[in-house]
């Protein structure tokens, strides 16, 4: 079902990885000239555009963007008590770990009387998205909340596709997850359309200056054409899951967890390296045999079947970590013997998952971690959400007459280096004894 690329007997570059391991066909850069027109209509039409949009994509038309105070309050007063524990318990989870993520603010004295204080500042208004197309997500609202909040962020505002099931709100559990946290800014509106509304602003909405959340590729292509005007967190598009697994590996487990991650989208990708041709063969009659039963078989096999998808076949577990180090996985699992030590030696991926027992649907709910996570290849360069998403730093100067005149001399030759004199004449207003 899954096809195999077969590198067995090579060593190849990054290079040659990067343009032989399997990705989506429709990639982010490809989705911004779709996704182009929309957000230009939402900046030109702003909230008539971000209607016609949802009616156009989303097969409904609500009666109102905003969700009202009362149907984020009905939502969890209905909320089912089991599903409401386990929320509950990611919370619990998320806030423990992102609580130790916090910055604290740091000063360098540099010389006697000099000083440089960086201080970590919140962004003043977010815009976080919760996805809601083929799958409900109540646990992107618990990722995306949960370092904001703690980061000190002073407003907080949660967009998710409206449903025609549900009279134009989002999903019922989406909304409970807001009230939960205390959320109280909602948004019934989802894709490119959404971003480009917290980007711009509506006449009822004000502009964020960062959007984060995960999304499908026009999402992840919204947030790439806007960056600039918004800030994001990264490209987080379909999701992706890359197993690294010698023999020692339980095939049924890495059926499963390929499974786990193909549900998500069509577009998802899946893939396995390995260098056993005995664990390959027999994960792919796991995964046969589970695909025909699982609830999303159309789902599944679209993802396993695409070109995002494949068995990589390798001859070591070295050269395994080559390739899943040129891949740079959102999601990658070690499943080997000693792989605690294999794991370590990962410089890319989004979040690993180290050893039988830590499948990637934990880290999707209740590990403690964030799933909000980059894709693409994103992982080589940025990193998953945290609560440092939400910070920034601000470097403080603090220096006395005797530290400038210290260096000024400094100052005054690098800025006619540079041809820039004017520079160096700011410290000559203060030192005129430096002309």
């Amino acid at each position: 079902m899954i096809p195999v690329l077969d590198l067995r007997g090579r060593t190849p570059g990054v290079r040659e990885l990067r343009a032989t391991l399997p990705r989506a066909e429709l990639d982010v850069e490809a989705a911004v000239t779709t996704v182009r027109p929309i957000c230009d209509d939402v900046a030109a039409r702003g909230a008539d555009a971000v209607l016609d949009a949802s009616e156009r994509f989303d097969g409904v038309r609500p009666t109102s963007l905003r969700v009202p105070a009362d149907v984020l309050a009905a939502a969890l007063d209905d909320l089912d008590p089991e599903v409401r524990s386990a929320l509950e318990e990611s919370v619990r989870r998320a806030r423990i770990v992102h609580e130790e993520q916090r910055r604290v603010t740091t000063t360098t004295t540099v010389a006697e009387g000099g000083t440089v204080t960086e201080r970590w500042v919140p962004v003043d208004r977010v815009g976080l998205y919760v996805p809601g197309g083929v799958a409900v997500y109540p646990s992107s609202v618990v990722m995306n909340v949960v370092p904001a909040l703690i980061a000190g962020v002073g407003s907080i505002a949660v967009a998710s596709p409206p449903q025609k099931d549900f009279g134009g709100w989002p999903h019922p559990t989406i909304l409970a997850a807001c009230a939960l946290l205390g959320v109280e800014e909602v948004w019934a509106m989802g894709g490119a359309q959404a971003v480009a509304a917290f980007a711009h602003g509506l006449d009822d909405l004000d502009p964020v200056n960062l959007v984060t959340g995960p999304g499908n590729v026009y999402v992840a292509a919204a947030k790439r054409l806007l960056k600039g005007l918004i800030g994001i967190d990264a490209e987080a598009g379909p999701t992706e899951i890359a197993i690294l697994a010698d023999a020692t590996a339980d095939p049924e487990h890495v059926a499963a967890d390929l499974i786990s991650q193909a549900e998500h989208d069509p577009l998802a990708a899946a893939v396995l390296v390995t260098d056993s041709p005995e664990l390959a063969e027999a994960v792919a009659a796991a995964v046969e045999r589970r695909v025909a039963t699982t609830k999303h078989s159309e789902r599944v096999t679209t993802a396993l079947t695409g070109r995002q998808s494949a068995v990589v076949l390798v001859d070591s577990v070295d050269v395994g970590l080559d390739v899943v180090n040129a891949y740079a996985a959102e999601h990658l699992e070690i499943q080997t013997a000693d792989a605690g030590a294999v794991a370590a030696r990962v410089r890319n991926g989004g979040a690993v998952f180290v050893g039988a027992w830590s499948p990637v649907s934990l880290g999707d709910y209740c590990a403690g971690s964030n799933h909000v996570l980059p894709t693409g290849g994103c992982a080589s360069h940025s990193s998953g959400l945290s609560v440092q998403s939400f910070l920034r730093g601000i470097h403080v100067v603090e220096y006395s007459e005797a530290a400038l005149r210290e260096v000024g001399a400094h100052v005054v030759t690098l800025a006619r280096a540079e041809d820039l004199p004017a520079h160096g004449e700011a410290v000559i207003a203060r030192l005129p004894e430096l002309a």
